[in-house]
């Protein structure tokens, strides 16, 4: 198939660990064009696998919590992992949300202050712990967008609506937007099955946390749509973020969200049939 493969999200699961370093080596060979690895299952940990296990395939978290490790630490281990890498790794950071600080008994402060104070830090530390890898903040509205273009290497959305993706990338200057080593990437949760409704059923379970959040609500709003419907997550929403049915409208709703301007789209794969082993085979199978 001649169309290019996207990127995946890919999380190490307890108990399948070497599994899905397997995993990650049959995707590499099959040519998808990046792993990205979110915070559960710790993924700066499954980067630093990646690095030994892969030899060609970007990769990166997508994303780190900066909350949860002093920024010495988060520079060392990156540091580590963009040497025995060859430089195919971006540390992708990003600050959570709400919940997950509560759980953690995190007291963070605003934002924007401090992921500049965090980025500026870590970048401090490069003369002890050595070279580091790209920078991609994770960002959803206008602020943290710009910020992105100011002090990072890349940007990066989850759970994006597409029909504002072009609005929100108004926010980067022209030359960061359309400088080829600027990251710019969507984390978007994918169903592929011929059932369309039961796939619709299984993104709707996947996000149904992310709709309470309430910089998620902000976000989605911003993008147009009233609470209430983010609330029921209305189909015309779901159509929005997610994409879910056929091998085909997978497929194609890739290549819809490559015309926004994102330049690496990251499947974040579920299925109707069972968990993320299974999923990943449709979604091999959907692009051999």
């Amino acid at each position: 198939m001649a169309t290019t493969k996207p990127a995946v999200s890919l999380v190490a699961v307890p108990g399948r660990r070497r599994a899905t370093l397997d995993l990650a080596q049959k995707l590499e060979h099959e040519g998808f064009t990046g792993i990205y690895c979110p915070s559960p299952g710790d993924g700066l940990a499954l980067c630093e696998a990646l690095a030994l296990v892969t030899r060609e395939i970007p990769f990166g978290t997508s994303i780190a919590h900066i909350y949860t490790r002093h920024v010495f630490e988060w520079a060392q281990t990156a540091a580590v992992i963009h040497e025995l890498s060859g430089g195919r790794f971006r540390f992708g950071v990003g600050v959570s949300h709400g919940p997950a600080h509560d759980r953690l008994g995190l007291r963070p402060g605003k934002p924007l202050d401090d992921m500049r104070k965090f980025v500026t830090e870590l970048k401090g530390y490069a003369p002890q712990v050595g070279a580091l890898p790209p920078v991609t903040l994770a960002t959803l509205r206008r602020r943290m967008v710009a910020l992105a273009g100011e002090i990072a290497e890349g940007a990066v959305w989850a759970n994006a609506a597409r029909s504002h993706m072009a609005e929100s990338l108004r926010h980067l200057p022209d030359a960061t937007r359309n400088d080829p080593g600027f990251f710019i990437g969507d984390m978007v949760p994918t169903c592929i099955a011929d059932d369309r409704a039961a796939a619709a059923a299984v993104m709707r379970k996947a996000l149904t946390s992310y709709v309470k959040l309430p910089n998620y609500q902000n976000y989605w709003m911003e993008a147009g749509y009233e609470r209430e419907e983010i609330a029921a997550m209305s189909d015309r929403w779901l159509s929005d973020v997610t994409l879910f049915g056929s091998a085909k409208d997978v497929r194609d709703g890739v290549e819809a969200w490559r015309a926004t301007g994102v330049k690496t789209v990251i499947l974040v794969p579920s299925s109707t049939r069972g968990g993320q082993m299974v999923a990943f085979e449709e979604l091999i199978g959907a692009y051999c």
